[in-house]
């Protein structure tokens, strides 16, 4: 393995290191959050089955190395849909529910950077990308969406940390606002956790480890609560899930983060 990389951070829960400089667009009211279009969504059907996935399986499979634990529980899951809470730990994590859940199509909650690339933005909206508004007035349009996604029982990540620390090994503190979703909507909730393993084999002179993505069997919101408490139980469920995981799974160094006044 190379010489670990040191990154310093000051604000655990709002530095991002993706380092993508988007300038993100203004996502309100005239967002289209979803089209019902017979021919938008012939050629979101045509571009995410006979394109997208072949290239995110490659992709996944040979450059990242990903592996899944448990995928099963999705399979069980089919009849219902749900939440899938996941880390972020790289770009490509978008691509993460595609994979889990294939045949069955994903869906990803994004920040606005994700649609601010002009010549990308439908691209990415078909492969199933959810843009979360920068403006109180598409939340209408926004949550309708969601809304319409739970009725489909459909799989729909959420990246509660919501910024990327590239290869980071541990979990980020990250709060419960958006377990008010699932609480909702009274749909599953299943934690995802990437981590990370020396690769062996044929790949065992790669650089970058390989990723290995865990996942929770369900958990479900507890109807006898407020919806406040609801939505905490279902956050600590899956942030327990998610540390444990991150501590007990084979998780290789290969960028070190540290506290800004460490840094010399």
């Amino acid at each position: 393995m190379a010489r670990e990389r040191v990154i310093y951070y000051s604000d655990p829960q709002n530095d991002d290191f993706a380092r993508t400089d988007i300038r993100s667009i203004e996502v309100g009211a005239d967002f289209p959050f979803s089209r019902a279009s017979r021919l938008w969504n012939l050629a979101a059907w045509l571009l995410y089955y006979l394109v997208g996935i072949p290239v995110v399986f490659l992709i996944s499979k040979v450059y990242l190395g990903l592996r899944f634990e448990n995928r099963k529980v999705l399979r069980q899951l089919r009849d219902t849909g749900c939440f899938l809470y996941c880390n972020h730990t790289r770009i490509l994590d978008a691509f993460l529910p595609s994979m889990a859940s294939f045949p069955k199509k994903g869906y990803v909650l994004a920040g606005a950077d994700a649609v601010s690339l002009p010549f990308l933005k439908n691209v990415v909206l078909m492969l199933g990308v959810i843009p979360i508004p920068t403006k109180f007035s598409g939340m209408r349009r926004f949550l309708e969406t969601v809304s319409l996604r739970c009725r489909q029982k459909q799989y729909i990540t959420i990246f509660p940390e919501a910024h990327i620390w590239p290869f980071y090994t541990g979990i980020r503190d990250f709060p419960d606002t958006s377990f008010r979703y699932p609480v909702r909507a009274n749909v599953p909730v299943v934690a995802m956790v990437t981590t990370y393993r020396k690769r062996r084999g044929l790949f065992r002179f790669c650089k970058k480890p390989g990723m290995t993505v865990t996942l929770s069997d369900p958990f479900y919101p507890d109807t006898s609560l407020s919806t406040g408490k609801a939505r905490r139980k279902l956050r600590e469920q899956v942030y327990t899930f998610m540390k444990e995981t991150s501590e007990q799974s084979e998780n290789v160094i290969y960028i070190r983060y540290l506290p800004k006044e460490d840094e010399e």
